[in-house]
């Protein structure tokens, strides 16, 4: 911004205004500061005006008197024609209208500068060109609205400067200038204008907003871009303390503190007793403070340790890596830095990288790989396109070749910072994810990092926190991809090309490489060798690799592409150092003797030749965990004393295996125990002392094998399932040994008599499953008999047990806490008990009755109805009317004749429908009826005109989709809803395509017709995404249905004109969370399968 004024206001009101507008941050030129003399009227400053974007006039009486003012004067009104310069006028002791007609005191200054001109005869006798172009800008300028300091605040100058500064910044620094126009703030308009919007500038009270993210992010870019925007509010009282990170290494805290104090009451000289000042000096400022990289607690508690320090209106923003900070110190408002989108890092990457005047061939192309190798990161596009800015096409390519291999050291280094921070077990942990695990699932992950010590609850937080990696909605790693470059530059370390100086091997070429070279010298650095497959390789030469390492932490390698590897000696040397070993098809041999890894904590063997897994007996003092799984030569377990420690135990599709070491009968610390298809094992050791088992599972072994003899009480076994065993001695065993069982599951097992079951010592039971599904020649096969069922029971399930009319036992309906009944495959026709009097019933499955004639009357607290395949039944009743409650319903019955006009027009006025409940019914024989048109369309897409208020007006989205004959495009759709722009009111269709999901099998059943999806969506649980907007006009819907005949969309109104209301955001949720012990969600929900500004993509769950 530029300034003109007369010598009579210099040295005061001049001055005076000039320091205001520096307080506030608005660079102004002065010609006796900013300027320097000797250049008054010459290029200088002729420049800050050019480049000013205001101009302010202060017009005095002795303004006029100034040839050099004048001059200024013409070119500051000449700017405003050509170049949009915005002039404030201040009329400071003079008059608008003297200035305007030259009278007064301002007059005969200008008459006087004229006179003056004629004796130096620069006039001659008449007036010059240059005069009339003083008079024309003094009547321009004149005519704009100005200030009058007289006229305002009675007169008070230090309040008149107060007034104009107010009104010069909120013009300058409105929240609606263009940011972007500045290159280092590319992007930043969107992100800024959210958090000034959570700063809640103009309110009361205290608040601390924090920004946190990857280290080059742009959270400094973004912090600075919001504090230049709104430091105008705060009258000066402002400071922004960069780097405080490194500047707090450098010295205590006290000098930044002193530095903030200095910074907000403008102290000279050093400051005694700063604590004291800040708690009592700043607590009536209204101040605004931008701590800039913020790495420690200490340092927020030194320097913005409390609310109660500052003044009503103080803002104060953090920027940290850290998000953990931000939350212990109790931020107001915490975000996460955005990175670029593809279009803004081309347009960053341009400020840097584009020569104009010299650009490199073929730059869209090359600019396209440098954007994708940045992934958004601003600072990876800033270092690059500042080094690529000169460089021809040649050196661009050979760059970015570069990169593959060797990341800029730059970029690395500040990164590294967030790495640097961490912990040493942190370190480890972090350095294994990138190296083996992105991509990976967490939770099958966790296994390895406990083993090795991590801590990986913890760990894996402080790494999110820390913005080094990620962890999507499905649960799978992810990190930036120059995150991980930085951990696989730290991992190379000084040899880059030596991956046996490395601790860590992940690529299947470096290991295949040292093991088929003639490695005999013992390696002490690799630690771990993650996900191999050994493919083109002689096993023998990989062993021979593996017997070097001598510090191996863990290994996870599958030999499965190899021949005869049961003929293959296994390694003569294995690294005690191993706390987590998986081996796929392990060759025959034993481990060697020398093996005695007193750390090992998993072991998990999968199809391997071994006999035994080691000769003699081991003592392995941490092992927690044991998996042999298709182990098909396996002959005998090893002894469990040797294992104390043992929690799991795994023993699955080992053929050979005949019995299990008795020890394991007494062991006291296994948790669970699962044999699976062990077809050769006839007998389970008698179980004396395992105090704390908690799941036991023995299915599919040989058909003689009895449930073992219980010979005390197992009070901590909560979950036993059998699967085609003998259960005679379970009878006498259950109800008084295992008296603390919470689910009990019988499948397909024998006794000699049907069982009579007395459920009465098991007090704690939520679930029993009996499923008597029949395997071909088991005449001995278990029938439910009588069971005195226990009122505790939540979950119960009688699946295929061929229950005739009369042989469902009648104490179900008096079973008050059952919320999930099965039914499933049963002959009966009807329910000989009232299902209406189970007002906790959430879930019923009557799927595959073919025998049932009617729908039973419902309680209002169904959630979940499956009846299909019920080809008996042929009307639905009410059910839709009575189960207000129902979110899920799935009736695909051959003969099922449903009122479409009654079904749906319930649906619209709201009756089934809740403005914030979701309902997804799959139905059969439902043709759309008339009512629902113009809205139904042929094909899968539709758009949807919205009317003006539809957020308050409407409750809702009801969605039909017809399949002739695709019933898994039908079960398992993705409902894509888009903004359109432009379009006629009402519903239209549209032949483009805007959503495509593959399909890569299909279900043909034949007689499945007329297939239907009716699907509503509250408004109210679409609040929540990040697509969510109240602006729409338009909408645009497909469904991933190949074959669909029909699609329709329509509005559904709000019951009694209320108005919106909130709703928790568990109705659309990215993940389901059941109730306790139960098998099934029962919160009304569509998972989210992508959501962004552009696009929300939805599917219903199935059932």
């Amino acid at each position: 911004m530029s300034k003109g004024w007369g010598e009579d206001t210099r040295k005061n009101f001049v001055d005076h205004l000039y320091k205001a507008l520096e307080d506030r941050l608005v660079r102004t030129y002065k010609d006796d500061i900013t300027l320097p003399r000797g250049e008054s009227v010459g290029p200088a400053l002729l420049e800050a005006i050019e480049e000013s974007k205001f101009a302010v006039i202060i017009f005095s009486k002795n303004y006029a008197d100034s040839s050099w003012c004048l001059d200024e004067l013409v070119h500051i009104m000449k700017c405003r024609d050509e170049r949009g310069l915005i002039i404030i006028p201040i009329f400071y002791d003079v008059e608008p209208t003297e200035v305007r007609k030259q009278k007064g005191d301002f007059g005969k200054a200008f008459a006087k500068l004229t006179k003056m001109s004629v004796r130096r005869k620069l006039f001659a006798k008449q007036e010059t060109l240059k005069v009339k172009m003083w008079r024309k800008a003094l009547v321009d300028a004149s005519n704009i609205s100005g200030w009058e300091p007289k006229n305002v605040a009675n007169g008070h100058e230090a309040a008149v400067i107060q007034i104009i500064v107010d009104a010069i910044s909120d013009k300058l620094l409105s929240p609606n200038s263009d940011i972007d126009e500045d290159e280092e703030f590319v992007g930043m308009r969107a992100r800024a204008q959210d958090l000034i919007k959570s700063l809640e500038i103009g309110t009361g009270g205290v608040r601390m907003v924090g920004i946190w993210g990857i280290g080059g992010g742009g959270k400094t870019t973004l912090a600075t871009s919001v504090y230049m925007k709104i430091n105008h509010h705060f009258q000066g009282h402002c400071i922004k303390v960069d780097n405080i990170r490194e500047e707090s290494s450098k010295s205590d805290l006290k000098k930044l503190q002193e530095d903030i104090l200095k910074g907000l009451l403008k102290i000279e000289g050093s400051v005694q007793n700063v604590d004291q000042i800040i708690r009592s000096r700043l607590r009536n400022s209204k101040v605004l403070i931008l701590l800039d990289d913020v790495d420690d607690r200490e340092q927020l508690q030194a320097l913005v340790g409390s609310k109660k320090w500052f003044g009503d209106g103080s803002r104060i923003i953090i920027t940290t890596r850290n998000e953990q900070l931000l939350k212990s110190h109790r931020v107001d408002y915490i975000s996460q830095v955005r990175l670029l989108s593809h279009d803004e890092a081309n347009q960053l990457l341009k400020r840097h990288a584009y020569n104009e005047v010299d650009p490199v061939k073929d730059y869209e192309t090359l600019s396209s790989r440098v954007v994708s190798y940045s992934a958004g990161l601003p600072l990876a596009l800033k270092v690059l396109g500042s080094f690529l800015y000169d460089k021809d096409e040649k050196e661009w390519m050979s760059t970015l070749d570069r990169l593959k291999q060797i990341p800029e050291s730059e970029i690395v280094e500040k990164l590294k910072i967030s790495y640097d921070g961490l912990k040493k077990v942190e370190k480890e942990l972090f350095l294994d994810i990138a190296c083996f695990f992105r991509g990976k699932k967490k939770d099958n992950k966790m296994e390895i990092f406990e083993a090795c010590g991590f801590h990986p609850d913890i760990g894996i937080k402080v790494l999110i926190q820390k913005a080094l990696i990620t962890i999507n909605l499905d649960g799978y790693f992810n990190m930036h991809d120059l995150v991980q470059e930085m951990a696989h530059y730290i991992v190379r370390g000084e040899h880059p090309d030596n991956p046996e100086k490395h601790s860590r091997v992940w690529k299947d070429e470096d290991i295949s490489n040292m093991s088929i070279e003639d490695a005999t010298m013992e390696n002490d650095k690799i630690e771990a060798l993650g996900d191999y497959k050994i493919r083109d390789l002689v096993p023998s030469q990989f062993f021979k690799f593996v017997s070097n390492l001598k510090k191996l932490r863990w290994i996870h390698v599958d030999m499965g592409n190899v021949s005869n590897v049961d003929n293959v000696e296994g390694p003569n040397f294995l690294s005690n150092e191993l706390r987590y070993i998986s081996l796929g098809y392990y060759p025959a041999t034993p481990f060697p003797d020398s093996f005695q890894p007193m750390n090992l904590v998993v072991l998990k063997i999968y199809k391997s030749f071994q006999t035994e897994l080691w000769r003699s007996h081991k003592r392995l003092p941490q092992l927690k965990v044991l998996q042999l799984r298709e182990m098909r030569k396996l002959a005998s377990t090893p002894n469990f004393d040797g294992l104390p420690c043992l929690q799991r135990l795994e023993l699955c599709f080992c053929d050979d295996l005949e019995e299990i070491h008795p020890s394991i009968g007494n062991h006291r610390s296994l948790k669970s125990v699962e044999v699976k298809f062990c077809r050769n094992l006839r007998m389970f050791p008698t179980i004396f002392k395992m105090d704390k088992l908690e799941l036991l599972e023995i299915s599919y072994c040989h058909k003689s094998l009895k449930f073992p003899d219980i010979q005390s009480n197992m009070e901590s076994l909560v979950q036993l399932t059998l699967n085609g065993i003998c259960i005679e001695g379970l009878l006498s065993s259950i109800g008084e040994r295992c008296t603390s069982l919470i689910s009990l599951e019988l499948h397909n097992c024998f006794v000699i008599r049907s069982i009579e079951i007395d459920f009465d010592g098991l007090k704690h039971l939520k679930y029993f499953r009996f499923d008597g599904k029949a395997q071909p020649g088991n005449d001995g096969k278990a029938q439910p008999g009588k069971m005195l069922l226990t009122h505790c029971l939540q979950r119960l399930d009688l699946v295929g047990c061929c229950l005739e009319d009369g042989e469902l036992p009648s104490a179900i309906g008096e079973m008050s806490n059952l919320q999930e009944l099965n039914l499933m495959d049963n002959n009966f026709s009807k329910l000989h008990f009232s299902i209406s009097q189970l007002t906790r019933l959430k879930l019923l499955n009557l799927r595959g009755c073919k025998r049932l004639l009617e729908l039973p009357q419902l309680p209002s607290s169904i959630a979940i109805l499956l009846a299909d395949e019920c080809n008996s039944l042929t009307d639905m009743g009410d059910f839709y009317v009575d189960c207000k409650r129902l979110w899920y319903a799935s009736l695909i019955c051959s003969n099922m004749v449903i009122d479409g006009n009654r079904f749906l027009q319930t649906m619209l006025q709201g009756e089934t429908a809740d403005e914030n409940h979701c309902v997804t019914l799959y139905l059969q024989g439902l043709e759309i009826p008339k009512g629902f048109t113009p809205c139904l369309r042929e094909g899968r897409k539709c758009t949807l005109q919205l009317p003006e208020n539809w957020c308050s007006e409407f409750c809702g989205l009801l969605m039909c989709a017809v399949s002739k004959n695709d019933l898994l495009d039908l079960l398992y759709p993705t409902i894509t809803i888009q903004q359109v722009t432009g379009g006629l009111p009402g519903m239209d269709f549209e032949d483009d395509v805007v959503w495509k999901e593959n399909v890569d099998y299909t279900l043909p059943i034949s007689d499945i017709k007329d297939l239907t999806l009716v699907g509503y969506i509250p408004l109210a649980s679409l609040r929540h995404t990040n697509w969510w907007d109240s602006t729409y006009k338009k909408l645009s819907f497909s469904i991933s249905i190949n074959e669909c005949s029909g699609f329709g969309v329509r509005l559904v109104g709000r019951k009694g004109g209320s108005g919106p209301t909130e709703t928790s955001e568990e109705i659309l949720t990215d993940s389901y969370s059941g109730i306790s012990d139960g098998k099934y969600d029962y919160t009304p929900g569509f998972r989210i399968k992508h959501d962004s500004k552009n696009l929300l993509a939805i599917s219903p769950p199935r059932y």
